[in-house]
């Protein structure tokens, strides 16, 4: 290898590499997060100022991520033929003839290999079947952790980064969406780096590498890796130097913010007012025309397979809590409950028993409208959707547990303690449809602008952008770090469409066909204290309920959770498999930080003016872009879970259950009879300011 590397990567060569090709690149990159840097700030002290509210939670709070893999970017493959196909096509030329000897051999039939384009590859070998679709489901678990996208609670730093990168690649006429923003900054930013880079090194080096196919193939892996390495570290410490001086101009930048909030807003406005002016009438043409008429279909695409897929994250959850049950009256009775408790605990990080939830995703295609939106991949709203089913199903089960260690505080016998679990299950059940019906909207409006808005900048850009520049002079000379031009004309643009994305998921969800509740829908008589629940430390039921005899029936939450107690419930993802059967072939770092989870595009941002707030009265959920909506007090209801005693209980099939008697059990479906309409305050106005995406993840190597 290190023939391969002096030989094709000498000194000059890395100099060559670094000065004039990567430090060039970075450089121009740092000059757009520089300008989106004071655009984000104003925003998010905007936001502030205005107390206009964060987004409306789910059913409790998030928990820490589990130690992962830094596999971002990373794609499992599941056969060599996959894999010799990549490799074969990442160096053009070098396809091996039938017969000869492949760039790598399995012992099994069953690899594992996770591919890059750019760093290096990592190769596993299984020796069943089952052990592949173990390890893939895990592995894919890993790859979904990473490829979140950048933490939220970076309210200025990651918003300005991720509209940096869009602004950055649109200077080069791409448009839509980018597979690799995914893990943290100075991942995407490599990447960014080796997307331009590595097709120049490649015409550049490929003629000069030597020996058979296979051999040449070998090298270049091990030149791509190599230079991959070399561009992250130049790319860390730009990065941080740029970040640095940002943070060291803050202050000043915020003082001019809090003393000239208001004439910023109004220079603002009278900007967007003219560009609106200028552009609005040719961007509601080219909606009317190139994309209106294909937003039902784009939206019934992602319907189906989405909404199967928390169809089937509800009926797991019902099943392992019936399943729970049936063992509390059968065998165990309270004793066992810790044990029970302890692995459902553990239910949405169980990348095997999430797998059946995941798989509904799969067959998501646009079919033509990929190609007429210029999506390159479906993987990004996949993946997407299946971090918010994880979410959903870890929302439900820290509910569940929390209810029912209430409840044992009442000293229940064992008859008492069934009855009790299935009327708490019915009624997280119950607000678990409505959030899911809320997750699922805002994911429907984020992916559909996602699609629309990038393809609407391109096919606006010959006619409009250069039209821009002129609008400059309205903007004063101390307000220009706060507003750009390039941003409140995406803006215009996204409210152009916006009007007609929010009635076509309004329409689906009027017509219920994916058991969608209508925005104007609440929980009636729901529990006003439910919230709570989430103020107190994880609970640690193999040590309250271990079955070692002592009383259980004056469970309390400890004071303050121990540094293993946090660790025990935030369980690296793969270890849930680890406790069960095989060991792991490799170690996890550290537990990261606990960032917030997101739910909003990665690549757009923009605000609803005033009109059209007027015109079509925002949801009370947050806007796609991630801006909450101002919401009625009678809102707050939305964030319990609706009583028992005030619903239309469902039967409860464990009453009737003879003991040892096995039974088959359907979940109850979802039913909005515990809905009635409640208007929410259309004169609510969101701030600008753009969500992001979280990507903890700890560096493991093989």
């Amino acid at each position: 290898m290190g023939d391969v590397l002096s030989t094709h990567l000498d000194d000059a060569r890395r100099q060559h590499i670094a000065a004039e090709k990567t430090g060039k690149i970075l450089a121009e990159f740092l000059r757009f997060y520089e300008d989106q840097y004071g655009v984000a700030l104003f925003n998010s002290m905007r936001h502030e100022i205005e107390g206009t509210g964060a987004p409306q939670t789910q059913l409790l709070r998030q928990v820490p991520p589990r130690a992962i893999i830094n596999s971002a970017g990373y794609k499992i493959l599941t056969s060599l033929d996959q894999y010799l196909e990549l490799v074969g096509n990442s160096l053009p030329g070098t396809t091996s003839k039938s017969g000869t000897a492949p760039i790598l051999k399995c012992p099994t039939q069953f690899p594992l290999i996770l591919w890059h384009p750019s760093a290096r590859h990592y190769y596993f070998c299984m020796m069943t079947e089952a052990e592949q679709d173990k390890w893939q489901a895990v592995l894919q678990d890993c790859i979904r952790h990473c490829n979140n996208g950048i933490p939220e609670d970076s309210k200025v730093e990651g918003p300005a980064f991720t509209d940096a990168i869009r602004m950055y690649r649109q200077s080069k006429e791409l448009y839509g969406t980018w597979e690799m923003l995914c893990g943290n900054e100075v991942q995407i930013l490599t990447n960014l780096v080796m997307e331009e880079l590595g097709p120049e090194l490649k015409a550049e080096l490929a003629p000069r590498l030597k020996g058979k196919p296979q051999e040449r193939q070998r090298q270049w892996i091990q030149i791509s890796d190599a230079v991959y390495r070399m561009v992250y570290e130049q790319a860390k410490a730009r990065f941080e130097a740029v970040l640095s001086k940002l943070q060291l101009a803050r202050p000043a930048m915020e003082a001019v913010i809090r003393t000239d909030m208001d004439q910023i807003i109004t220079s603002k406005e009278h900007l967007a007012s003219k560009i609106r002016g200028f552009i609005l009438p040719k961007a509601e043409v080219c909606v009317r025309n190139h994309v209106q008429p294909y937003i039902p279909s784009i939206l019934e695409a992602l319907m189906v397979p989405t909404s199967q897929g928390f169809t089937e994250v509800r009926d797991v959850f019902f099943k392992e809590v019936t399943d729970m049950n049936l063992n509390v009256i059968n065998e165990g009775g309270i004793d066992k409950l810790g044990e029970y408790m302890e692995k459902l605990s553990q239910l949405a990080y169980h990348p095997l028993k999430m797998q059946s939830c995941y798989e509904k995703m799969e067959p998501l295609r646009l079919d033509g409208l990929q190609q007429r939106f210029d999506v390159s991949s479906t993987s990004v709203f996949k993946q997407r959707a299946q971090i918010h089913m994880r979410e959903q199903m870890d929302n439900a089960v820290y509910t569940f547990e929390t209810l029912l260690h209430q409840e044992l505080g009442k000293g229940p016998s064992k008859e008492e303690l069934c009855k009790s679990i299935q009327r708490i299950l019915e009624r997280v059940l119950k607000k678990y449809d409505y959030d899911s019906s809320t997750v699922r909207k805002r994911f429907f409006r984020e992916a559909l602008l996602q699609i629309t808005i990038p393809f609407l900048l391109k096919k606006l850009a010959p006619t409009c952008k250069s039209e821009l520049p002129r609008f400059q002079e309205l903007i004063f000379e101390d307000f220009a770090r706060f507003i750009l031009v390039e941003n409140t004309y995406e803006e215009v643009v996204l409210q152009t469409v916006m009007k007609d994305i929010l009635q076509a998921v309004k329409e689906a969800a009027v017509q219920r066909k994916h058991n969608l509740y209508r925005d104007s829908m609440v929980m009636h008589n729901s529990d006003p204290n439910l919230h709570l629940l989430a103020e107190g430390a994880p609970i640690d039921w193999g040590e309250e309920y271990s079955g070692s005899g002592e009383d259980s029936g004056s469970p309390s939450i400890p004071e303050a959770a121990t540094l293993s107690e946090k660790r025990r419930r935030a369980k690296q993802v793969v270890s849930v498999v680890q406790d069960e059967e095989a060991g792991l072939p490799f170690e996890a770092g550290p537990e990261p930080p606990s960032p917030a989870s997101p739910d909003s595009v990665t690549e757009l941002r923009g605000l609803l003016a005033r009109d059209l707030q007027a015109e079509s009265p925002l949801p009370a959920g947050p806007l796609p872009n991630g801006a909450p909506a101002q919401e009625s007090p009678q809102l707050e209801s939305l964030q319990s879970v609706a009583a028992p005693e005030a619903s239309s209980p469902l039967a409860s099939p464990l009453q009737q259950i003879p003991p040892g008697k096995a039974v088959d059990l359907e979940p109850p479906k979802p039913s909005d009879q515990e809905t009635g309409e409640q208007v929410s305050n259309p004169g609510g106005r969101p701030p600008i300011h753009t969500t992001t995406e979280d990507s903890a993840g700890v560096q493991t190597e093989f």
